[in-house]
């Protein structure tokens, strides 16, 4: 069947994440393959507005799919939020007779694209491009399991220098409101503890776990804490901690925009390349306001209006439980 759809562009926004340019080959070699003119948008929605709109080929995208980051590159734009800036952005789109958009990235971007499909009527389809893992409707998002990994090469890390020292390291993760990231990288480095900021965790609760641990002769304890959790980051929690337990000499470790970089792992080069292929065949199919994500193996539909409503993500209740049970 001959598709309505023409000439498509992608772009990513927000916060980068590894598996974005596996997806932005995807999408581009997808859309070529299916007679469809590609477009390129340069940082994000503030590309569509400054007209930074790049056609482009299967060649564009040779050698992308082991980079992190994006080649797209990726900017948060406050004009995109005035209906001046919606409207130039998409006049923008209008002269280059461009009837489809994939936009990759989190809730942020799901809220822009949702309105521009709104507003104007273009076909609009989402890819969840974000290393929190906060969005509904997939079970994982790009960059997420690539993120965990870092994290755990540096806890190794980490965890050869406190147990040399009998030391106590509290490592602070990214996940202001998610606890994804904290919760699966404290499981897979064996941690001690882990602060979340979705689950009640106190002070006293987590000291008697570390005298626990002591106790029993452990020569050192990791502490994972979440950005966002309610006793504050790291240096805040660390330093309450050791007025009131100082059987380890005490240190902190950020890991920050570390967790954003890197090659990204073959897990997210797969479901860049699953999703990215996806999001284009739904444009084709004449699908809009649509999200891409893979639920079990399978990669399926769910609304922007629906992944955004419910875009907080329910940790695992086993996983909950083995932080306390693993940890002895």
């Amino acid at each position: 069947m001959k598709p309505n759809i023409k000439n498509i562009a992608v772009l990513t926004s927000g916060g980068d994440a590894p598996g974005m340019n596996a997806c932005i080959r995807a999408v581009v070699r997808t859309g070529i393959y299916n007679g469809i003119n590609m477009f390129g948008v340069m940082q994000g929605y503030q590309g569509l507005i400054s007209n930074n709109i790049n056609p482009m080929d299967a060649r564009s995208v040779s050698n992308i799919i082991h980079l992190g980051g994006t080649i797209l590159k990726t900017a948060r734009c406050l004009d995109f939020k005035t209906d001046e800036g919606m409207e130039l952005a998409y006049k923008n789109l209008q002269a280059r007779d461009i009837d489809g958009l994939v936009v990759i990235g989190g809730d942020g971007t799901f809220t822009g694209a949702k309105r521009l499909g709104e507003t104007f009527g273009i076909k609009v389809i989402g890819v969840p491009g974000t290393i929190d893992n906060d969005l509904y409707g997939s079970d994982f998002t790009l960059g997420y399991d690539t993120a965990i990994n870092t994290v755990i090469e540096a806890i190794d890390k980490i965890r050869d220098t406190a147990d040399s020292h009998d030391r106590l390291f509290f490592i602070e993760v990214m996940g202001r409101d998610s606890g994804c990231i904290a919760l699966r990288s404290a499981i897979s480095s064996g941690a001690e503890a882990v602060l979340l900021p979705e689950k009640e965790t106190s002070l006293n609760e987590l000291i008697a776990q570390l005298e626990s641990g002591a106790s029993t002769k452990k020569t050192s304890s990791i502490v994972i804490v979440s950005e966002g959790h309610k006793d504050g980051g790291a240096y805040d929690v660390a330093k309450k901690v050791k007025e009131r337990f100082n059987h380890y000499d005490t240190k902190v470790t950020i890991l920050g925009h570390l967790q954003r970089g890197g090659s990204p792992s073959s897990f997210d080069r797969i479901l860049g390349s699953r999703l990215g292929f996806a999001a284009v065949n739904e444009l084709l199919k004449g699908n809009t306001m649509q999200m891409v994500g893979l639920r079990g193996n399978d990669v399926k539909t769910t609304t922007l209006e629906e992944a955004l409503s419910r875009h907080t993500f329910k940790l695992e209740s086993d996983l909950l439980e083995m932080t306390k049970v693993l940890s002895i």
